[in-house]
């Protein structure tokens, strides 16, 4: 049966006996922290800074996740989705990309989001959603703090082992206007934050212990030492005069616990010598070493004389125009950057994580701001010029010469590339370690499938007015970095040397590695 219009009020009215419609959905709710005092600061300021940020930012990223946005209300936003790892994702990116805009403004005028997210029933009209399912995810809203994303127990079991996060649990919360209390975790959005969290609550528990520890040892050790300090102080003599400068330097030694409580009674006038803890050298203090600096080992490079080449490709948009380029000399990796490699980087503290898997593997879960580290890390330890490839020389290294759909001709072949149909049965479990597939024409493995590359430059969504130089293309906004190769979990049509994608800078994410560069 259809709806029936009321036309002089333009609503829809459903006819009776129709059932409400309704469904499972993800829900997230956003509200800005402080919003009232922002307005105060600056009225015209924060509403156009939040209606460009609803705009720019979170419209968009909810769209990218496959997720609508049902409304916004001023100075916040409710989404609907029909995934929750997709949900708690466009979170994530949503509170990271903020961290970056608000760097440029001073601490008072930040625009910093508490998001809620949760599963539930919803009720579906035209431009809204009702339920307790939207109620719950507006109170996790409410409890967050300001740039976290606090997600329900619901949520949490849906994703948990589905995104590269930590979880922290905070255990039952009784929240306004809900019967039951609610299972409430706080999102970390890499799992070494999440290490770094219960280490934190680790170390904090071995100090309460070891207080408590120490304190029972003291009150045992007293108990045992008073009554024997009263009886040596009942048979120690009167002090003697202080030994002659002249004395014999052994007789400066400590001498054995046994034979200092028998020289009493042996020599009436002499006083047992009090123990000398800077006398002896064998108990002076020594500085621990210093240790070491973890070996280095440089990535295997190929030179590259450079050259000029075709640069895209009609198969996408994003690969057009079609356009001459030319590349400098430059030398790339032959292989993406491995879990040895970055681990080293790691083993210094510079690297924000250490990375799991096979040392041989290519390193996953990096973030472009990560690859960054790394490369500045290995430039500085080597005194040599190393650096993200841009996206021209990427190319150009990943064609090898050639101007065809793949490097080695216009058809899929197997056992050429990592990806989900490229004839490599293990492909869509892991990334397969470097160099298992043949290389390009100028020596180069995994350039296509294998992981997912960042490049320097930022993400434009096209070539038009891209640099002709090979030079990487860094105006714009660089809240998004390029990525290339397409990797294991991809199709084939991601392999191509081509295909350009994009990622948040800031966000890190399963498939995702990098190689490196080296100027002359």
């Amino acid at each position: 049966m259809g709806e029936i219009r009321d036309f002089k009020s333009g609503r829809h009215e459903r006819p009776p006996g129709d059932p409400t419609p309704r469904r499972l959905a993800a829900i997230v709710a956003g509200d800005i922290a402080g919003y009232s005092r922002l307005m105060q600061l600056d009225e015209e300021g924060t509403h156009n800074r939040v209606k460009r940020i609803e705009r720019d930012l979170i419209e968009p990223t909810i769209v990218e996740h496959h997720g609508k946005l049902v409304k916004t209300t001023g100075d916040g936003f409710i989404a609907m989705f029909d995934s929750p790892v997709e949900a708690v994702r466009c979170s994530i990116v949503i509170q990271q990309n903020l961290v970056g805009r608000n760097a440029a403004v001073p601490r008072d005028y930040w625009i910093e989001y508490r998001i809620g997210v949760n599963l539930g029933d919803v009720i579906i009209e035209p431009d809204d959603i009702y339920g307790d399912g939207v109620n719950v995810a507006s109170r996790l809203e409410g409890i967050a703090e300001p740039g976290q994303v606090f997600i329900s127990g619901g949520i949490y079991e849906q994703i948990k082992h589905k995104l590269v996060c930590g979880y922290e649990s905070l255990g039952d919360r009784k929240v306004k206007n809900i019967t039951d209390p609610v299972r409430v975790y706080r999102v970390l959005p890499d799992a070494a934050a999440f290490q770094r969290t219960r280490r934190r609550r680790e170390n904090v528990l071995i100090f309460l212990l070891s207080i408590t520890l120490a304190i029972i040892a003291g009150g045992i050790l007293w108990s045992l030492l008073i009554p024997r300090s009263e009886k040596l102080a009942v048979r120690t003599p009167a002090p003697a005069a202080s030994p002659s400068p002249a004395a014999s330097p052994k007789a400066a030694e400590p001498a054995p616990a046994t034979k200092q409580a028998a020289a009493p009674a042996a020599s009436p006038t002499a006083q047992p010598q009090p123990p000398q803890p800077s006398a002896s050298p064998a108990v002076t203090a020594v500085a621990p070493p210093t240790p070491p600096t973890p070996s280095v080992r440089e990535p295997e490079m190929v030179a590259l004389q450079g050259g000029s080449f075709s640069m895209g490709s009609n198969d996408d948009a994003s690969e057009r125009p079609i356009r001459r380029v030319t590349v400098k000399p430059f030398a790339i990796a032959k292989y993406p950057v491995t879990v040895r490699e970055w681990n080293a980087c790691a083993a210094a503290k510079v690297c924000g994580f250490t990375a799991t898997g096979k040392d041989e593997a290519p390193v996953t879960n990096v973030s472009w701001s990560d690859a960054k580290q790394y490369v500045t890390w290995l430039a500085d330890v080597t005194k040599k010029a190393y650096r993200l490839p841009s996206e021209a020389e990427w190319e150009f290294a990943a064609r090898g010469g050639t101007q065809t759909r793949y490097w080695w001709g216009e058809q899929m072949q197997p056992g050429m590339a990592s990806c989900k149909d490229c004839g490599d049965s293990a492909a869509a479990e892991q990334p397969t370690k470097v160099g298992n597939f043949k290389s390009n024409p100028f020596g180069l493995h995994d350039m296509g499938g294998g992981v997912d590359q960042w490049v320097e430059d930022c993400w434009h969504k096209n070539y038009q007015g891209a640099p002709a130089d090979g030079s990487p293309w860094l105006g714009g906004d660089c809240t998004s970095h390029v990525l290339r190769s397409g990797s294991w979990k991809n199709d084939t049509r991601y392999v191509r040397p081509a295909n350009r994608d994009n990622y948040d800078t800031n966000v890190r994410y399963p498939t995702h590695g990098f190689r490196v560069a080296l100027s002359p």
